[in-house]
């Protein structure tokens, strides 16, 4: 039984407080004095005594939301709770139907916190240490084109050492992004002045002895969900298109400190899903009859087609992963609660991660160290610590992997080859398993946090302006989230926990895990509860239809080819929580021995 005070008022009192004009016939009835008069002294408060709110429901309505929830009542249940639902439940609303509304602030998140660290699980790694390759990156190209597919750790060098400008490859950068942009339609906001005015600087800061470390004089894009003080940010969303922000991101901060030159806004696919935004479908440069996949569209098709050093894109159900695969490019998913998410657009508190897309793996760990670390604008943000050494030995490192996975789609060739290269290069291959539980039913939290994310945008309109209205995008998904179970939710939420246990058990077992970067259920596994990946080129495939994000439409059948079209594969590392450092050791170790990451998509 709960005690008298303020939910006291909430439940016998408030509603006769009000407007009777705004309470209705059924609160009109009821008058202070009943309400006051009619409690004994001393009496505490009780569910159900309150006045009747809200519209009229019948057993039929009961009956009828029985399918939604997949729950049955007899009939008398039925009757009762009709009775009952404006007294007992329908008050429960009003911060969302009034009388007193209480829009919440996007900037406000939930008090329930999601920590990937179990209690009394062991928390890696031990220290921070950071080696980077000492390899000579040789002479700088004399043709330009070489130069923007050049790798992060060979631009650091040569403008460390002063033979390369940043200035120079920035204005490289910006010109490609201007060609090329019109048939990969990857840019939302080029950045010019802001670039140039950094390029100027970061020469200068360099010739006068003050180098900030290997991303200074660097261009960089970032997904366009990252605020940018005076820059548009509009999450590749219509009802968003003129909002400038007036502060910048954690991580746009970080690398603004750490001297990285930002030259363009990056696309998403619209509030980040799939890869069609307000200005059209982001393109795969290997394969311009296909989209770039998504939701981090622009920076995968950006860093695969040479238009920038680095990108930063965004990851909640495979966001990073699946256009890294799709445009074969590095794409490293931290641990959740590494990298800081203030300024970013909210999808999902409890798991949205921010993390580095590149043309290579250490580059993904010299991007990864500058943007890592707490900040009090992220209430999940965490203190970790940082381990790689560029050189390290992989030699007897457990490698987890499914048999079954392996020899079923979407596990290709290129991903058993994978398998054999992990043993080939000193890595040790170990047979993993995990129950067959019902995965997809986390998805219920995704879907809940994104409709409360997106609340005020379902309330004013918003969501109808949006081009993509099929069932597979967030305007559906997001009304239809109103009727999942509040009961169900708490539910996906303890096997939340469970799943954790299970991986944490897995993960006792072997040191990373080498699985098919889409394989659903590694993927769902793997966002809900944290943990790091990394996806990187292995091979190449041959496909002879398009492919797509979005679910099959009959009336708009995808492009089919003649002749089968080469592209790239990926596979992906999945490392223990806060363990990138081994992740990327071993990921070097795979990259050196693939032998496929320096080719480039024709025409580029």
């Amino acid at each position: 039984m709960l005690s008298g005070g303020s939910m006291s008022k909430s439940r016998r009192e408030f509603l006769a407080a009000t407007s009777l004009t705004l309470l209705g016939a059924a609160a009109a009835s009821l008058s202070k004095a009943q309400v006051a008069t009619d409690l004994p002294p001393g009496s505490p408060s009780a569910f159900g005594t309150g006045p009747a709110v809200g519209p009229e429901v019948t057993v039929s309505t009961f009956a009828e939301a029985e399918k939604l929830v997949q729950v049955s009542m007899g009939n008398t249940e039925r009757v009762m709770a009709a009775a009952s639902w404006r007294k007992t439940m329908a008050g429960l609303y009003e911060r969302r139907t009034g009388p007193r509304k209480l829009a919440l602030e996007a900037t406000v998140a939930p008090a329930s916190r999601w920590d990937p660290v179990l209690p009394g699980q062991k928390t890696l790694p031990p220290r921070d240490r950071f080696i980077r390759s000492a390899a000579d990156p040789g002479p700088l190209p004399t043709n330009d084109e070489d130069i923007a597919f050049a790798s992060v750790t060979q631009l650091s060098r040569w403008i460390e050492t002063r033979k390369l400008s940043s200035q120079r490859l920035t204005n490289l950068y910006l010109e490609r992004l201007q060609r090329f942009n019109p048939k990969l339609r990857c840019v939302i906001t080029l950045t010019r002045e802001l670039a140039l005015a950094q390029a100027k600087q970061a020469d200068e800061e360099i010739a006068a002895g003050h180098y900030r470390g290997p991303l200074h004089g660097i261009p960089w894009g970032t997904k366009d969900l990252l605020d940018t003080a005076g820059i548009p940010t509009t999450y590749g969303a219509e009802p968003f298109q003129n909002r400038v922000p007036v502060e910048d991101a954690a991580v746009v901060k970080r690398l603004h400190n750490a001297g990285a030159v930002l030259v363009a806004k990056l696309s998403l696919g619209a509030l980040a899903l799939n890869d069609i935004w307000f200005g059209g479908q982001t393109m795969n440069p290997w394969l311009l009859e296909e989209g770039a996949s998504g939701s981090s569209a622009g920076p995968g098709a950006a860093t695969a087609a040479g238009l920038v050093g680095f990108a930063i894109g965004s990851e909640t159900g495979g966001s990073i992963v699946s256009p890294s695969m799709r445009c074969g490019i590095t794409g490293l998913r931290p641990t959740y609660g590494r990298v800081p998410r203030t300024g970013a657009m909210t999808l999902c508190w409890s798991l949205d991660k921010l993390g580095p897309m590149t043309r290579g793996v250490e580059d993904a760990m010299l991007v990864l160290q500058a943007i890592s670390g707490p900040d009090a604008g992220d209430v999940d943000s965490l203190p970790s610590k940082l381990d790689f050494e560029a050189g390290a030995s992989v030699e007897g490192l457990r490698v987890g992997y499914f048999p079954a996975w392996m020899n079923e789609r979407p596990a290709t060739e290129v991903d058993r080859a994978a398998l054999d290269t992990v043993k080939k290069v000193g890595m040790v291959p170990v047979e993993v398993a995990i129950p067959d539980w019902p995965y997809g039913s986390l998805n219920l939290i995704l879907f809940a946090e994104g409709a409360a994310a997106f609340e005020e945008l379902g309330f004013n309109g918003g969501m109808s302006q949006l081009r993509i209205q099929t069932p597979d995008a967030w305007p559906n998904i997001f009304r239809a989230a109103r009727f999942l179970s509040a009961v169900d939710y708490v539910q996906a939420d303890r096997l939340r926990r469970k799943v954790a246990e299970e991986m944490a058990r897995v993960f006792s077992q072997v040191d990373l895990l080498l699985v098919p970067s889409l394989r659903d259920e590694m993927l769902t596994i793997t966002n809900f509860t944290g943990h790091p990946s990394l996806t990187l080129r292995a091979g190449f495939v041959e496909v002879s239809r398009a492919r797509s994000d979005w679910a099959p439409d009959p009336s708009m059948p995808l492009p089919t080819f003649a002749s089968p079209r080469r592209v790239p594969h990926g596979v992906t590392l999945i490392g223990r929580l806060f363990d990138e450092g081994t992740l990327a050791s071993a990921g070097l170790a795979l990259e050196r021995s693939f032998g496929v990451a320096g080719e480039r998509p024709p025409g580029f």
